[in-house]
């Protein structure tokens, strides 16, 4: 008797290309091993590859400077937009390479004429991975180093409190929007905040939100550290401990949708800076000293996304999956159209 092969394990968006593609007539071909990256064939018989949420949406050129958190910063300044102040420091084998030096010392100084405390984070790396607030010089050098043996290139930037959000842009139209709250506990005056934590994941499964809490990450611990708690704290119910303050879904934190409450301001201001980027689609990370409903008074980008992932925004519920699934339609009908 012949053993049944199993069925490729998708990727989150794999999975929805799949899904949506028959609407347009679309055949999609998995690569079986790993199923991130696969071939769309169109019904006039055109082809093209996709890997996982990568597309050829967007122009090389135009997403490697996205990608690239200091030279999308310098384009974007260019074209008269609010960002947040902030300098690339290099890593010794770097520096030795460049005409610019700028070492891990030179950061700690520009973080001082900033005003501690500052963000630090790696210039091309994505999910939230190792940005931190740093208050004082023992954190800096800490996270410093370890942001530069992972590469070899780090941002030290202006702290900016605030609400929030990330705009999701598809040839000049707003298809999401949603505030980013850090990850957080709510205590009920019994469970210690690991407990929180481990229910928190637990919730994560159930919600089919492919998230991993890194339980022994040193922000958390520092931050903790920060309001005289520790893993074996008890909050009392109903109070709310902030654990990181990134906001990225990807290290834990909660999506609030704002798609249909968001005003045209901002709707503007997120399909202009797309267009001006050379991007059809792109996710447009702000912060705002009011909430995004209101009329648009200031604002700071904190990065552009020219492949924002989505996969934590669709977990909130069927809404935010129909809409999830509208883009990455609309996504297959853009390349079916050009290609």
């Amino acid at each position: 008797m012949k053993k049944k092969k199993s069925p490729i394990k998708k990727s989150f968006v794999s999975e929805i290309i799949c899904r949506v593609a028959p609407k347009i007539g679309a055949k999609v071909l998995m690569e079986p091993e790993y199923g991130f990256v696969g071939q769309i064939t169109f019904k006039d018989g055109k082809r093209v590859l996709f890997r996982d949420r990568n597309f050829n949406i967007n122009p090389l050129a135009s997403s490697e400077i996205a990608r690239d958190k200091g030279y999308a910063d310098f384009f974007l300044k260019l074209y008269g937009y609010k960002t947040i102040e902030g300098q690339t420091f290099f890593s010794d084998a770097r520096n030795q390479r460049i005409k610019i030096k700028r070492s891990i010392h030179d950061g700690f100084h520009y973080a001082k004429t900033l005003g501690l405390p500052v963000i630090l984070k790696p210039n091309n790396l994505s999910q939230g991975t190792l940005v931190t607030k740093v208050h004082n010089r023992r954190e800096y050098y800490a996270v410093a180093k370890a942001i530069l043996k992972r590469v070899p290139v780090m941002l030290v930037q202006k702290y900016y409190a605030g609400f929030d959000y990330r705009i999701v842009v598809l040839d000049r139209e707003v298809i999401s929007a949603y505030q980013r709250v850090p990850l957080f506990i709510t205590g009920n005056g019994r469970s210690t905040v690991m407990n929180l934590l481990l229910q928190k994941q637990k919730y994560f499964g159930k919600t089919g939100r492919d998230t991993d809490i890194e339980l022994d990450d040193f922000r958390i611990v520092e931050k903790l550290k920060r309001q005289k708690l520790n893993f074996k704290s008890v909050p009392s119910k109903g109070e709310q401990i902030f654990l990181l303050d990134n906001a990225n879904l990807s290290t834990g934190g909660d999506a609030v949708d704002v798609s249909e409450t968001i005003h045209p301001d901002f709707k503007r201001l997120a399909i202009k800076i797309t267009k001006d980027m050379g991007l059809r689609m792109c996710g447009v990370d702000i912060i705002t000293s009011d909430e995004i409903s209101a009329p648009l008074k200031d604002y700071v980008i904190i990065e552009i996304n020219s492949a924002p992932g989505l996969d934590n925004y669709a977990s909130i519920g069927d809404k935010q999956k129909r809409r999830v699934d509208q883009l990455y339609l609309k996504v297959l009908m853009a390349l079916e159209a050009r290609s």
